[in-house]
């Protein structure tokens, strides 16, 4: 478990371990890791010179979050930069009345008003400065909550589709990180805004008591600021360098500790073997940060050393200045401090545009999430839809997921009637999950139509389409709620009796003897992990989930708009023989009460009971009827398939073998 002495640099700083374990570096395709290598690759001159830039982008952001705020600030960093340059001059005015001829008394008197007045400037200073870092307190905040809620609202409306496209998420996961990143942002700025100001009233000062001032104060600046500049980038480089390296290690940590690695770590004594490969890669990682402090030191010393240099031969030259008439005693004085002033404001300054940049390339990304998903929104308003249709029909309908060239669905045509049962079953990705996602409205279909009464979905109002469905899958969602709040959550908007509403959901879904079972009744938290939390079983997860369809079927929408349509994908896969029996009989009930249910499953024994039956083969319709008309075509696939999951029950009585063969004589 040797390690590799390389350049912290390089994409080669991989160890022996990270060789054997993961085949080389730890290379996560993540949005946040998008920006990683950016500063790498581009100078600190080019990052500058988008200074500009990135102020507008955080002006902009903090002007629509607090304006008021906003201009607090803005107000309060130009008062302190004029209390600055009040100051130098002031001070200037100082020494002048110092170094006058006179007595004591007379100097001191004639140096006190101004002596005064610099301090007046340090106080008016310092308030502003409390009254800026209260402005930005109140502004950050602001700002990062409603870039956040921007973000989460247009995320909430974009098409289902783009969801599942891997470069919008990846520009999704990269923005929600731009959401922090604008909190981050103002703070920079306000940092960044701060030094141009204190710098340019410095350098302005200099500049009006002598211009040859401003080159000096260039001349010492310019030491520092290059070793801070040099410092940041070498460390952000090791950092991007080793980034990889230490996600591997802390991988390794976890697997150590996390409870589902656990069993084989111990019975197969595989923690050793981790551990072994964590010390080899944390040693490698340590004589990187030891490498690291070396050359910093050693650059720190150079810049301060260049520094020192430059800064004994300014005080040189004010010094020949000063003892050859050509410069007063009082302005080589203002002179040092503004000089000290203005070089502090450039390593400020430096120190910050770096981080100031990596935030706006977040917030970049951001804005460009806006824009794309305000292009993949699902749109607005349209064609109202009946609320009852008599039918559905699918005429043609095909549909293919983004990124790929095989269609999903192919020239599907077919009718639902209102108030039945209607079967979709075919084999594992035959299109039946895809197809119900066309008829929520999940999925516009990429080719042909849906039609509501006739009425085309595609032009139709997609909020009353949503709000006239209601949806159970195998894979809902077992939201970290209250028990209550996971059956509510089906028609979240609706008002009226919440207590009249749990009791039906729970009285459809036999749902009362989970819920007093435990500790906290309704209000227990069903989010293992948490105080007071507890774990379900898939059962009951199934129980709650089917309250929560009935909760949404049986109550109204926006504008006491019903529910027309169920779908039950896979409704009791999680359930016992006899809770499954009972649940698909409340499945018909739900049609007997007036609802269209589309049933999706694999347990053909539900199907029989169904109005009408549509089997998918890779993506198009392959059969269709009543469970009799298919079971009557002797190559149907769907009497095959019906007939072997029969065949699994259709077992002998040990005590009865050699008696007679069971009456449907197929099944033997």
């Amino acid at each position: 478990m040797k390690t590799r002495s390389t350049k912290p640099d390089s994409d080669e700083a991989v160890s022996d371990s990270e060789q054997f374990l993961f085949g080389g570096r730890l290379l996560p395709d993540w949005g946040f890791t998008t920006h990683e290598q950016t500063m790498l690759k581009i100078s600190f001159l080019v990052i500058a010179r988008q200074i500009p830039g990135m102020l507008r982008t955080a002006l902009r952001l903090a002007w629509d979050a607090d304006r008021p705020a906003l201009v607090a600030v803005v107000v309060a960093e130009l008062g302190r930069a004029l209390a600055a340059a009040f100051g130098l001059l002031a001070t200037n005015r100082a020494l002048t009345s110092l170094f006058a001829s006179g007595s004591t008394d007379q100097l001191l008197r004639a140096a006190l008003p101004a002596a005064l007045a610099v301090g007046g400037a340090s106080a008016l200073s310092a308030v502003l400065g409390v009254a800026s870092s209260w402005a930005g307190d109140r502004l950050e905040p602001k700002t990062e909550r409603a870039a956040t809620v921007a973000y989460l609202r247009r995320a909430a409306r974009v098409e289902l589709a783009a969801l599942e496209d891997p470069e919008f998420t990846r520009l999704l996961e990269s923005a929600r990180f731009g959401t922090a990143a604008v909190r981050r942002l103002i703070g920079q700025a306000i940092s960044v805004l701060t030094a141009l100001l204190g710098l340019v009233a410095a350098g302005g000062v200099l500049l009006t008591l002598d211009p040859l001032l401003l080159p000096m104060l260039v001349l010492i600046a310019a030491p520092k600021g290059w070793g801070a500049v040099r410092s940041a980038r070498r460390r952000y480089g090791s950092v991007m360098a080793w980034l990889q390296h230490h996600r591997a290690a802390s991988l390794l940590a976890q697997l150590i500790t996390q409870p589902h690695s656990a069993p084989e770590v111990r019975v197969h004594a595989i923690g050793p073997f981790i551990l072994g490969h964590y010390v080899t890669m944390a040693e490698a990682s340590e004589r990187e940060q030891n490498r690291l402090a070396r050359a910093t030191a050693a650059t720190s010393l150079l810049a301060s050393a260049l520094s020192g240099l430059a800064a004994a031969a300014t005080f040189a030259l004010l010094g020949w200045l000063v003892y050859g008439g050509h410069m007063a005693l009082a302005v080589a004085g203002t002179a040092v401090v503004g000089i000290r002033t203005g070089a502090a404001d450039i390593t400020s300054l430096v120190r910050t545009v770096n981080n100031l940049y990596e935030e706006a390339l977040f917030v970049a990304d951001l804005d460009r999430l806006q824009r794309e998903a305000e292009r993949r929104a699902i749109p607005a308003g349209g064609t109202a839809l009946p609320e009852r249709p008599d039918v559905i029909t699918l005429e043609d309908v095909g549909f293919t997921y983004p990124g790929r060239s095989t269609p999903a669905l192919s020239g599907i045509t077919l009718t639902i009637p209102r108030s039945q049962v209607i079967a979709l079953v075919g084999d594992n990705g035959s299109g039946k999950t895809t197809l119900s996602k066309v008829l929520t409205g999940l999925y516009p279909p990429s080719s042909g139509r849906m039609l509501w009464d006739g009425v085309d979905t595609a032009t139709a109002d997609r909020d009353q389409l949503f709000s006239s469905v209601a949806v159970l899958e195998q894979g809902f969602q077992q939201w970290p709620f209250t028990l209550r709040a996971n059956v509510l959550i089906g028609r979240p908007e609706h008002g009226g009796d919440p207590e009249e509403r749990l009791k039906r959901a729970a009285d459809y879904a036999d749902l009362h003897p989970i819920v007093e079972a435990q500790d906290h009744g309704w209000n227990t938290l069903a989010a293992r992990g948490f105080k007071g939390g507890v774990q379900l079983s898939g059962g009951q997860w199934q129980r709650i989930g089917m309250a929560r369809a009935h909760h949404r079927a049986t109550t109204t929408g926006p504008g006491g708009r019903p529910t027309h349509l169920v779908i039950a994908d896979e409704p009791t896969s999680a359930l016992d023989p006899k809770s499954e029996i009972a649940a698909f009989a409340r499945v018909r009930e739900l049609a007997d009460q007036g609802l269209t249910v589309i049933l999706i499953t694999h347990r053909l024994a539900a199907t029989a009971d169904a109005d009408r039956i549509y089997v998918l083969r890779e993506g198009r319709l392959a059969e269709q009827g009543t469970h009799a008309e298919l079971m009557a075509d002797p190559n149907g696939g769907y009497r095959a398939s019906y007939l072997l999951q029969a065949r699994q029950y259709a077992t002998e009585i040990p005590a009865q073998r050699g008696a007679s063969a069971p009456a449907d004589a197929e099944l033997s």
